[in-house]
């Protein structure tokens, strides 16, 4: 059993209650737009993170990071990328990666909205944490804790850290 911390859009911004909620996490998502790498690096000090850059992220975290992430964890495979989109209404190219790779999870970004939705047609759960930062549109900024047990995603649960 795993217990994921997954969050998205922080922009640089770092919160304290990060800690807070991803202290029990045995692994740390970040889903793009990370915004500077000291916000990589603290969350580096709570637990290991897999994390992909997003069209904001500069050089160094480009250089650091890969646009696409596919692994898998306690038999659940996850593709991991920061322009996804959702069923119905993919990003270009992540149908056919998502036919491609099969993966049981899809975990992305961009849109600073919160989603949790199911494909049953392609067998895929998207998961957009929506935004943990301050910039963007989003009125209320939030994260996910996920659990990954024995090859099944379970309890799904929304943090919200309050207004941005």
């Amino acid at each position: 059993m795993k217990r994921i911390g997954i969050l998205s859009d922080t922009h640089g911004w770092w919160d304290d209650r990060y800690i807070q909620y991803f202290k029990e996490c045995d692994e740390i998502w970040h889903a793009g737009d990370i915004g500077s790498e000291e916000l990589i690096d603290r969350l580096l000090a709570i637990a290991p993170v897999r994390a992909v850059y997003g069209n904001i992220d500069g050089g160094m975290l480009r250089r650091r990071f890969h646009e696409v992430e596919i692994f898998t964890v306690d038999g659940v495979k996850v593709l991991l990328t920061h322009i996804g989109g959702y069923p119905g209404r993919y990003s270009p190219g992540i149908k056919a990666m998502l036919l491609a790779e099969k993966p049981q999870l899809l975990v992305c970004g961009h849109s600073h909205i919160l989603k949790v939705i199911n494909d049953k047609w392609l067998g895929v759960l998207t998961i957009n944490p929506g935004a943990a930062g301050r910039q963007g549109w989003q009125t209320v900024r939030t994260l996910i804790l996920l659990t990954i047990d024995q090859g099944s995603p379970t309890d799904c649960e929304v943090v919200e850290l309050g207004d941005k």
